[in-house]
This record gives C-alpha cells, structure tokens and sequence, in this order.
C-alpha cells in the first residue's frame, strides 16, 4: 500500500514473477511479437488480466524512440466523421497502431485540436475534412504525415484519401430527374472545397439534364439548423419539387421544417441528403442520400500513413473513391 492507501500498479515485473518467466518473454507475448509457445502465451495473458496489468504506453513510447499513436482530428458533432473514427480505430489496431482523438467544437478550432495532437506525439495525423489554408497543411506535413480524409487538396505534397463529392452530387440529380423531377433546388454547405466540389456536382448534373434555368443554390451550411432554417425559407415560397442538400445532417434539418409545416415527404417534396451517417438510417428519416464508403475510407487513410511511416513512401498519393447513391425513403415522383 502506498503512503495514501492506495494498491500500486501493477508493474512487468510483476507479471513475469507470476508466471516465472523474464520480463523480457512477457513483454514479448504483451506486444504480440512471434515467437512465444501457445501456451506461455496464455499464461503470460491470464497472469496480466488477474493482476490488472495495463501497458504504461508513455514508458513505452520513450524507449522505443515511437509512441505507434495517430492523430485523428474530428468535428464532435459530426455522426459521419464519428463513424469514420470507429472504422479508422479498426484499421489501425490490424497495424499495431492506437489513435488519439482531438475535437473541434464551437469553441475550439482547427489549429488547437492539431496542436494537441502534436504534443501528445502523434507519428501521423489523419485530419477529417480540414479546413485550413493548403500552405498550412503543407506546413504540417513537415512535422508528421498528413492524410487529408474527405477533401481534394493540391500543390501540398501530402496524402488525400476522399470520395469524388462532384460525382455523388450528380448521382443525386440524375436518380430524381429520373424520377420525373425538375426544380431540384441544392442547398449549399459554405466556402470550403468540400462545399466547391458538392455545388459543382449539383451545377455540372443540372445542365447535363438540359436544366441551366432551374439550377436554384441557396445558402446553408454542415448544421440541422441551417436545413431548418432554409426549410421555412422555402416554405414562405414556391415549394420545388426536390430539396438536395449538402449533408444528411442539414438533410434532417429541412425534413422537420417541412413535416413540420405540413408538408409531405416524398409527396409533396423530396429531400436528399449527403454522407449516409447513423441518423440517415433511422426509420424516422429513412433518407435517401450518398454513401462515401467510410470503411475503405479509413483503411485507405490508414494504409497511407504505414506506408510513410513503415516503408519510406516519400510521394504523396490521392486515393479518390466512387461514392454510391443510397436510396431509401424520402425520394419519390413528383405528383
């Protein structure tokens, strides 16, 4: 017992005089190294699990010169990103990789949750669709491997893994102008190049449809209040035909303003989303949307960072995956 009444931890040493073994075969069979009989191994595993041994990962990281951690910067709010996060803790632990999370909210930005990353030293950063400037993406890659997840970059010499947003975008128009519609309005996710690629998509599908004077972009953003707010906006005018908007969550925003009002979905108006996050899938919303294939998504990012870190890749790649539309039940002819 220690001076204050509490067990110390339970140390290596602790472990290999259980079992009888060197510190150096049980530290062997705790990091998964080959070598060490079936057996010895799970006697080397029991003997931790009774005593509550858990690895001191700093201690670790120092005499290895490698902490083996990824930095992954996430937007709190974002389900879709949350999911991306799960898939990425997947892919890194079949590495031997961990991550570290760092959270952009309201209240703390971009450059606070990296810089956090970095002091926690973090061999690699897997950044969720970042927002910063290119030359400070640059910048970073420098110090530690970038992956940017989600959004096209260029001239910054580091490692994209995305889906072509342009193309879902155009998915969208072409499943509802195959379904008898024409004044699809698309509302807009703001200025940054995720955003670009999206509104593009939506232009580029309505002209190739011979619809130029129907292309209708308003202004929004990645919020459920923004989809609210457009959503009664549209409500105080001539209602199209078809709602598309630039995320699932913006997506949900509108459907509660619009079933809110009275205003029947698919019937009176359909609404598509982006992204086929968790909330997506719910009987509630039941929303037609884009898949990016999140799984390969991460394991894609994943497999960037081995290979910069672990087989001396210097030349950056883009990997550019092809998102799928996913139809559910918000979409449906126009009456």
């Amino acid at each position: 017992m220690g001076a204050n009444g509490a067990t110390s931890r339970p140390r290596l040493e602790d472990v290999a005089a259980r079992v009888g073994l060197s510190t150096a075969s049980v530290s062997l069979v705790l990091r998964g190294v080959p070598g060490p009989s079936e057996r010895t191994r799970q006697r080397v595993l029991k003997a931790a699990a009774d005593l509550g041994y858990r690895p001191d990962r700093t201690a670790s990281a120092l005499a290895s010169k490698r902490s083996r951690l990824l930095g992954v910067m996430i937007d709190v709010h974002s389900a879709f990103q949350a999911e991306l996060v799960e898939h990425l803790h997947t892919a890194a632990e079949e590495v031997g990789y961990d991550l570290v999370l760092s959270t952009q909210t309201r209240t703390r930005d971009e450059s606070t949750a990296v810089e956090t990353l970095l002091a926690f030293r973090c061999e690699a950063l897997i950044l969720l669709g970042p927002v910063a400037p290119t030359s400070v993406l640059a910048d970073l890659d420098r110090q530690a491997p970038v992956v940017s997840l989600g959004r096209r970059i260029t001239g910054a010499g580091l490692d994209v893994v995305r889906s072509a947003d342009d193309d879902g975008v155009g998915q969208i128009v072409d499943h509802l102008v195959g379904l008898g519609h024409r004044a699809i309005v698309y509302v807009d996710g703001g200025k940054g190049v995720i955003a670009t690629d999206r509104r593009r998509g939506y232009r580029a599908a309505m002209r190739r449809h011979g619809l130029d004077g129907q292309i209708r972009i308003l202004h929004g953003d990645l919020t459920e209040e923004a989809g609210d707010k457009v959503g009664r906006q549209l409500l105080d005018g001539d209602l199209p035909t078809a709602v598309v908007t630039f995320n699932d969550r913006s997506a949900i925003g509108m459907l509660t303003a619009l079933r809110g009002a009275g205003v029947e979905v698919p019937g009176d108006v359909s609404v598509v989303g982006y992204d086929d996050d968790t909330l997506s899938r719910l009987a509630c919303f039941d929303l037609t949307t884009v898949s990016q294939e999140a799984e390969e998504q991460a394991r894609q990012a994943v497999l960037a960072v081995v290979e910069r870190l672990d087989q001396g890749r210097t030349t950056p790649r883009e990997i550019v995956l092809a998102p799928s539309l996913v139809v559910r039940g918000t979409t449906a002819p126009p009456r």
